[in-house]
Order: structure tokens, then sequence, then C-alpha cells
């Protein structure tokens, strides 16, 4: 009986070793972590908002077309590169641009440019602007003139001619064909020439108004002189009256003389 109860209290023992071990040899539980905190990024400032997704930038395409410096500088120089974003984001129909290259402005007399006024420029930028969105296929049956940004009227006439293989474009000035489409998306067409548009509102002179014509002076009238008594014409009237009236009254005198002789 005494073997057994020491055997037992001595596995009890044991097992009481072994647990104390095991409890010493567990690492200590880490401390808890507060809960991370996410910082919030600052509210875009007006500056710091991007474009409107979608939006295309005209003078970027030109850009990355290449050989547009001058209608580039045209643009952003005007500010008609703005109206044209603002057009873009707004409008339903769409945009035409016939952007004119760098060769079609060396065409032009040295000097040209720089002899317009800021208001002349911007009116030859917006010449090169339809208000609405052509493919080349539209141009079949587009209705002459077209309107651009610069207006309409016989100052500012634009015709395009379309043929099988090409676009023929009019100015009064200028005759110049598409050459090559430079983008183009339902929105927006930007179509190369190789001459810049010139509206007769600037380039064009206006005719001299005719001078109003004089009337022919008016001849004074002749006055008569009026005859008085005292006049000399009225003497030579009155010796007139008197020798008559003698010749009378002596032709009279005869007559009756020879009415009485033949008695």
């Amino acid at each position: 009986m005494k073997p057994q109860y020491f055997l037992s209290s001595f596995s009890i023992f044991l097992l009481f070793l072994h647990c104390t071990n095991t409890f010493a040899q567990s690492p200590a539980a880490a401390p808890a972590q507060p809960p991370a905190v996410v910082a919030s990024s600052p509210a875009a400032t007006p500056t710091q908002a991007a474009a409107p997704h979608g939006i295309t930038n005209v003078t970027k395409i030109l850009e990355k077309a290449g050989h547009f410096t001058i209608f580039i500088r045209l643009l952003r120089s005007t500010q008609e590169e703005n109206h044209l974003f603002s057009a873009l984001n707004d409008s339903s129909t769409g945009l035409t641009i016939f952007a004119p290259t760098d060769s079609a402005f060396s065409e032009l007399k040295s000097g040209t440019l720089n002899t317009l006024s800021d208001g002349d420029k911007s009116e030859l930028v917006k010449f090169h602007v339809v208000p609405t969105f052509l493919s080349t296929s539209q141009f079949q049956t587009v209705s002459n003139p077209l309107g651009t940004w610069a207006g309409t009227g016989n100052r500012l006439p634009l015709n395009v001619t379309s043929y099988p293989n090409s676009v023929n474009i009019t100015t009064g000035l200028t005759n110049t064909s598409l050459s090559g489409a430079v983008y183009t998306d339902n929105q927006l067409a930007i179509y190369k020439i190789e001459k810049v548009l010139l509206p007769k509102d600037i380039f064009a002179p206006n005719a001299p108004a005719p001078a109003p014509v004089k009337p022919a002076p008016e001849k004074p009238a002749k006055e008569v002189p009026e005859v008085t008594a005292e006049s000399p014409a009225a003497s030579v009237d009155i010796s007139s009256a008197r020798i008559f009236t003698r010749n009378l009254v002596l032709g009279s005198a005869g007559l009756l003389a020879s009415a009485m002789f033949s008695l």
C-alpha cells in the first residue's frame, strides 16, 4: 500500500515540475498595440485640381504631331487655346480645326504677323475653327459658305469643295486643300493645311466708297433790266412809237388827199 502511495505522489510531483517549466519558457504576451491611424490626404486646392478626364488638349495634339509651332504660339498668345478647351468641354456639336503648318506661315510676306493687331491675330485663328465636327465624308454635304468662329458674311467667306480624293478650301484670297488628318474622333477633327487661310476682312482692304456726285452749279438767270422812262431802251421804244405814229398819220393824210383828188 505504501509503495503505491509513494509512486503516485512522486508522479504528481514530476507533473508539477513539468508544468512549471512549461509556463516559465513560454514568451510573454506582446503589449496591445494602439489602433493604426490612417492619415487622410489634404483636399486638393483649385490650382491642384486635375483637368477633367476625357477633355482633348488641342495644343498637346499639335505638339505631338510636330510642324505646328507658329500656330500653337498664336493659339496661346490670343488665349484661343483656353477658348478651345472650354468649347470642347461644353459643346455637343464638336469642332473642326484647319491647322496651318510652319511652312504655310513661311509663305506669308515677311513680317505679316507682326503687323497684325491682337484683335486681328485672334480673328485669324478663329477663321481656322468651324464650330461643328466634320468628318472627311461630311464635306460632301455641307453648305457654303462655312461659318467659323470669326463669323460669316462677304468679308469672311470660307467655301469647301469635296472631290473623290481631296477637299479644296477657298477664301477669296487663299486656295488650298486638306493635306491630311492630324486627329479625329467623334468630337474633334484637326486637318493639316499647307497655306494660311487669309480672310478678306483682314487682308483685303475695303474699297473706298465712291465720292458723292456734286450737282452742276446752276447758271444764274440773266437779269432783264427793267424798262423805265429814263432807260435808253425806253427812249428807243418811245421814239419808235412816235415815228410809227407820225408815219401812220402821214399815210392816212395821203390816202385822204388822194381820195379827194380823185373826186
